[in-house]
């Protein structure tokens, strides 16, 4: 079944809005804010396989703006239903086929609408079981995801949690020196897909460099976006910089360019920026792609973990 015809059959399948039954109250929900942490809130009461008033979406799209990742508890879904509650946000994030991401198919060239992020399900298995460094999804393609949905199915015992980095106040603790330095900037994130093509045998993306000099080649692709990068629906700028891949700041000196990405990247990791969710079984997490980073903690590799990334069509960052 092509990922196209996923996605349309879990939109004929989604509830009608004259099934009362199936339709969710708004009332019924609320949205608590995580106002002990870096970002966050929780959505109490909602059931993901319902169909959702127009006024509940639009307080969801409202939230996550204002707290980047919405956390939504004891969901239980199909993956029809997952996809169905998660087109309420958006489309499909589907790249062209010259841009491998994760879970790219040899046969489309693309994706699956619903990736498993997993060590436990055999073929098609993605990210194992090592520690996952903070990253935004799919930065070094032309138009970035907005936003991705992890559903939890299996959990392991010790380890796999993941963190989420709030980038705009990474931005905003900078000094004023150091902000109108980087506003205008365009950095260029290389494709660690494709750099891991070219490495195998030598390591992969675990031996690609953390800045691109000038007298180095060029794999894959090559699309500057802002390293300030501005919310659309706030407008609240963000330091757009993953902590690990392969960069480049355009028009800039080599090793003064690789000393500031340095700086900033050990600014990011301060630990006012980041929220580590905890997850339990049934947890749904919808975070913001624009404005965050997320990463794993390692887990022991006989433990299964399982869990299922939606991600949506996001637009050319500025």
């Amino acid at each position: 079944m092509t990922s196209l015809t996923q996605l349309s059959q879990a939109i004929h399948d989604a509830p009608r809005w004259h099934q009362t039954e199936q339709f969710q109250n708004p009332e019924e929900i609320t949205i608590t804010p995580l106002h002990d942490k870096a970002l966050g809130a929780v959505v109490f009461g909602l059931d993901a396989r319902k169909a959702q008033a127009g006024e509940t979406i639009h307080q969801l799209k409202q939230a996550l703006t204002e707290h980047l990742i919405l956390i939504f508890k004891k969901q239980s879904l199909d993956d029809f239903q997952y996809l169905a509650f998660a087109s309420y946000f958006g489309s499909i994030f589907r790249p062209s086929a010259d841009n491998p991401v994760l879970a790219t198919q040899s046969d489309t060239g693309t994706p699956p609408d619903v990736i498993a992020v997993s060590n436990a399900v055999g073929q098609g298995d993605y990210t194992g079981h090592g520690e996952l460094s903070p990253h935004a999804d799919h930065q070094w393609t032309p138009q970035p995801s907005f936003g991705s949905l992890l559903y939890a199915i299996e959990l392991p015992e010790n380890g796999g949690q993941t963190s989420w980095f709030n980038t705009i106040k990474a931005y905003d603790a900078l000094d004023k020196d150091t902000q109108k330095q980087i506003d205008p900037l365009q950095l260029i994130t290389y494709n660690p897909f494709a750099c891991a093509q070219n490495n195998k045998g030598t390591g992969g993306y675990g031996n690609t460099p953390y800045y691109r000099f000038k007298d180095q080649p060029i794999i894959g692709h090559a699309y500057p976006h802002p390293l300030v990068r501005t919310h659309p629906e706030s407008g609240r700028k963000a330091l757009w910089l993953n902590t690990r891949s392969e960069v480049e700041l355009v028009n800039y000196e080599d090793q003064a360019a690789s000393d500031l990405i340095a700086q900033l990247r050990e600014h990011i990791l301060k630990p006012e920026f980041r929220y580590e969710h905890q997850w339990e079984q049934g947890d749904i997490v919808f975070g913001d792609n624009q404005v965050t980073l997320h990463s794993r903690r390692p887990f022991p590799s006989d433990q299964r973990r399982l869990l299922k990334r939606i991600s949506l069509a996001g637009g050319r960052p500025f």
